[in-house]
């Protein structure tokens, strides 16, 4: 009886395992054979790739296609590998995936993922209207002698660590932008780049961390959606900390903003002007107008954002601009160049890091734009199709509700269709007149659309600003342990990561320029 019982349960758990996989076959679309309950995502869920890696090796094993099926779990989703089926996605149907996906099969969405970056359809409309004249030119400005602060304290850290055989600018890099975030964001000083072990560099650590507990969950929870609906995908210490360090700083300022003009004085004042309105993107009147919907701006959601704003603005920030010093310390001939115009651009504004003098440091940029396409902050997109049925004309292919669409930057700015030599790191690609031959929407290192990143100008002048901190007094150099191609992290979650680290030799400067 035993074994007729275990039989049963082991061909109900086959059946129920790959009831979905002739989704792309019946559709004509390539794929890889999948794995029974696994799908084409066994790597990922075993932590042997991140799913950056894995999107980009699905997307190289298929060159001749433009979409490439694939399954997570048993869910069937699409890689896409058409610039033009990615702008419809992103930008011109819009309104049929304006969702991220993270949130499918009516999965309870636990406190901290009802952010900007997580929310989807009317919540994450509203958070995002209210939330956009934050990151304006004026509020950049504003808030830019915090940036100076920062940098100029990331000046005299790095002549502690000057002498060291090597350093992983890596961790580096997300202390000063882990230090920076605290200041904007909440008003306090996080002390990170005077201590390596602050409380806080600890949480952003974490935030990012895949552990196995995280891993085990993240494949239960999209395996068995309706069993596991009620887990939390985010460690319970995350919510805890997050909880405390909100409540804090709110109870410090009696919950009215306090003139200081950073992320949680925003939010108060928010909340001050009473329940966010506005259309809805979900819902429809009977005359087809949209309905209107409004959202409270209540203790857990704003702790939502200030989750979302502490975390992926110190990663994604501490990304590009060390994989940024990486390539410049194998490049010297580049190096070079950058240090040059730092130079000349610092001697026009008094020695001073400011929103003007980052404004013209165009050699700079153009570094760090090549640097986001080799290691883009955000390796990957993903969205969701919100409509019965959606069908892409390009291919004739007709896709369902809730199937998810997969658009792997990180490969396609490695694609030597769009970008020659894709290997080589040249900043020159991005210098006038060549820049403007990149094909439209091959280069999203902020994404496209209505859900590009809010803050990616933001996080540009922070990052260059640490570059030009650091680049104006130091050079980098590989150490002896440091490896051109960096070894990809397998447990990495939305921002590729690296075994080891970075790790760079630092050396003071010898030689300057002047006008």
């Amino acid at each position: 009886m035993f074994l007729i019982l275990v039989f049963l349960a082991s061909v109900s758990l086959y059946l129920y395992g790959t009831r979905t996989f002739n989704y792309w076959k019946k559709r004509g679309i390539k794929h890889d054979r999948p794995v029974p309950i696994f799908g084409t995502n066994m790597k990922q869920f075993m932590q042997k790739a991140s799913m950056a890696t894995v999107a980009t090796e699905t997307y190289n094993k298929y060159p001749e296609e433009k979409v490439v099926g694939f399954f997570r779990g048993t869910d069937p989703e699409l890689v896409i590998r058409d610039p033009e089926i990615i702008k419809r996605i992103l930008t011109t149907d819009f309104q049929y995936f304006y969702a991220r996906g993270f949130h499918p099969h009516k999965t309870v969405i636990e406190p901290l993922l009802k952010n900007l970056f997580f929310a989807d359809g009317d919540s994450w409309r509203l958070i995002r209207q209210r939330f956009t004249p934050a990151f304006s030119t004026g509020k950049l400005k504003a808030m830019f002698h915090i940036i100076t602060d920062r940098a100029e304290k990331l000046q005299v850290i790095t002549e502690e660590i000057v002498d060291r055989e090597f350093y992983d600018v890596r961790e580096l890099m997300a202390r000063y932008t882990t230090d920076f975030i605290g200041v904007c964001a909440f008003g306090i000083d996080m002390d990170s780049l005077t201590d390596e072990n602050s409380h806080f560099r600890r949480l952003g650590k974490r935030i990012f961390e895949r552990r196995f507990r995280d891993a085990i969950i993240a494949a239960v929870k999209i395996m068995f959606p309706e069993l596991f609906k009620n887990l939390h995908f985010l460690a319970p210490e995350l919510e805890i900390n997050m909880k405390h360090l909100v409540q804090t700083v709110l109870k410090n300022r009696n919950y009215k903003p306090s003139g200081r003009n950073d992320f949680i004085d925003l939010m108060l004042e928010l909340r001050e002007k009473g329940k966010i309105i506005g259309e809805s993107i979900e819902k429809k009147n009977p005359d087809g107008t949209p309905k209107m919907v409004e959202l409270e701006m209540d203790d857990m959601l704003m702790t939502a954002q200030a989750f979302v704003f502490f975390g992926a603005g110190f990663e994604t920030s501490s990304t590009a601009s060390s994989f940024t010093l990486h390539q410049l310390a194998f490049h010297p001939e580049f190096q070079e160049k950058v240090q040059r115009e730092i130079d000349i651009v610092l001697s026009k504004h008094n020695n001073k890091i400011t929103y003007d003098a980052i404004k013209d440091m165009k050699y700079l940029e153009m570094a760090f734009y090549e640097s986001m396409r080799m290691y883009p902050s955000v390796a990957y997109l993903i969205r969701m199709c919100c409509v019965p049925e959606y069908t892409i004309p390009e291919i004739d292919l007709t896709i369902n509700e809730d199937v998810k669409v997969i658009i792997p930057i990180q490969a396609i700015h490695r694609d030597e269709k769009y970008f020659r030599e894709p290997h080589k790191f040249d900043p020159e690609r991005f210098a006038d007149g060549a820049k403007e031959a990149i094909k439209n929407f091959v280069y999203l290192p902020f994404g496209e659309g209505p859900r590009a990143c809010v803050g990616a100008r933001l996080g540009q002048m922070q990052s260059m600003a640490g570059l030009a901190a650091v680049l104006a007094k130091y050079s980098v150099g590989p150490a002896a342990c440091s490896l051109q191609v960096p070894l990809p992290e397998p447990t990495g979650t939305v921002s590729e990561g690296f075994v080891g680290g970075l790790p760079l030799k630092l050396r003071r400067r010898d030689v300057f320029y002047s006008p």
